[in-house]
């Protein structure tokens, strides 16, 4: 355990929402918003471009977002709100900072919603080929936002069942995937592991870095916990519980299920297109392909409703600081802000109507705009939590929750994190993908900016 409980205990924030969210709902909601289309779609795009050498890219990302994720959870011990990471980093660098991650991060959400609603839409579609994707998203998105309007009790309970189905799946999936390469399943010849001790690394580093934006876009979403923990009733004991056992369950589920179909699929596998499925009919077990491509539909799912949460919550907390309209922090019915839901669900809705207009082509653009979004807001919250950390070590000021190995382990994220920017740069693909973020962060900065600047004019004149 890296982290530390004191007997001090912060207040819970004045704000409007509810406090109902129990520790085992926040902590299966880490799990689901990261275990989505990531795993379960991107995966097999990660094998394909960097053959079984894609496990570099899966420990790297996976060790930067369990420094993140003990960043965060001190952050969020001491200051529990729905703003998470936006409010710290306006604390520690200034209202733009905060206001312009705050809106990035939701950008990137309401492209992953719409993202895992097409990724879960095509999966159904693969195995009930009866109502069109476009159709099927359509129908997600709609049941999925009446959940979000239904209060956060009942949308805490029904992810916790959601999260459960698919853990006790991909469970499932390694204990087959263990016997099937021990050569433990009758009539069926192991692999063994000449996949990955004949060609490692393919396509060489260059294949590295590419996997290692489509692993990043994987372990987006984790830090949905630091924005729940403000609607929790013991945030101490809750994030501090959530954090523990949300970083070993995605390691082990993330790394595990990888190395399985890594060993079994060969990068140029066709069945990298839905892995766990390709796995699993490798395995020669009936109806289990079909099966675990309906669990992967209800991963997506539930995935897309923690992200639904995590958005709506982030728009509200803006609004509630001034940085996005009013409206969007009126709460209605079981104090939920359904303005907030509304227009965080809303890209979603164009999606699916954009799919329809270009078929299969959506999806892939989607999950290739957001993946390096992910390492700004996760650099974000490291700055913020190396500069609070420092200035209440210096104020004398007790944290509930402290990260050990500071300021080395903040440090060591922080230049793990320049290093994937160095090697992002260094392929045509991923260096692509990174200026257009910085451009899109330099855009969101300056409308801030520029925002702020005419609010003050209007009160002065007032």
């Amino acid at each position: 355990m890296t982290t530390k409980s004191t007997a001090v205990k912060p207040a819970i924030p004045s704000q409007g929402l509810g406090h109902s969210m129990k520790p085992r709902q926040l902590t299966m909601m880490g799990l689901g918003s990261a275990i989505g289309a990531g795993l379960f779609l991107g995966s097999g795009a990660g094998i394909h471009a960097a053959g079984p050498a894609v496990l570099i890219s899966y420990l790297v990302a996976g060790t930067l977002i369990i420094l993140v994720m003990w960043a965060l959870g001190e952050m969020a011990a001491a200051n529990p709100n729905s703003g998470a990471f936006s409010v710290y980093a306006e604390k520690a660098m200034g209202k733009t900072a905060g206001s312009t991650v705050g809106w990035l991060w939701w950008l990137q959400l309401v492209v992953v919603i719409a993202a895992e609603a097409l990724g879960a839409a095509g999966l159904l579609f693969s195995v009930w080929p009866v109502i069109p994707v476009w159709a099927l998203a359509l129908v997600f998105m709609v049941a999925f936002t009446a959940i979000n309007l239904a209060g956060v009790r009942n949308f805490g309970e029904f992810e916790f069942w959601f999260a459960i189905l698919k853990v006790a799946a991909i469970v499932a999936f390694l204990v087959i995937g263990a016997a099937l390469l021990f050569g433990w399943l009758p009539g069926v010849t192991s692999p063994g592991l000449g996949h990955i001790t004949g060609n490692f690394a393919p396509s060489g580093w260059a294949g590295i870095a590419t996997a290692l934006f489509v692993v990043i876009f994987a372990f987006g979403g984790t830090e949905i916990v630091s924005v729940a923990a403000a609607e929790t009733q013991d945030p101490v004991h809750s994030v501090g519980k959530a954090i523990r056992t949300v970083v070993w369950r995605i390691l082990v589920f993330y790394i595990g299920s990888v190395f399985v179909i890594a060993a079994v699929l060969p990068s140029d596998s066709e069945g990298l297109k839905s892995p766990f499925a390709g796995v699993l009919n490798l395995a020669g077990i009936p109806g289990a392909g079909t099966a675990i491509t309906l669990v992967a539909v209800v991963a997506l799912l539930s995935a897309l409703n923690a992200n639904l949460y995590g958005a709506s919550r982030m728009v509200f907390s803006l609004s509630e600081r001034g940085e996005a309209p009013a409206f969007l922090s009126r709460l209605r019915g079981a104090q939920v802000p359904m303005a907030a839901v509304g227009v965080s669900v809303a890209f979603g809705f164009i999606a699916t109507v954009l799919e329809l207009l270009f078929p299969d082509r959506v999806l892939p653009a989607l999950l290739n705009l957001v993946g390096s979004t992910c390492l700004v807001v996760w650099g974000t919250a490291l700055v913020s939590q190396f500069i609070l950390r420092r200035r209440a070590d210096r104020d004398g000021t007790e944290l509930p929750l402290r990260m050990k190995g500071f300021p080395f382990l903040t440090v060591f994220g922080l230049a793990l994190l320049a290093l994937i920017f160095v090697v992002g740069f260094s392929n045509a693909e991923s260096a692509g993908q990174l200026i257009g973020t910085f451009l899109l962060i330099a855009c969101i900065a300056v409308a801030c900016r520029i925002g702020a600047k005419v609010k003050a004019a209007r009160s002065a004149s007032s």
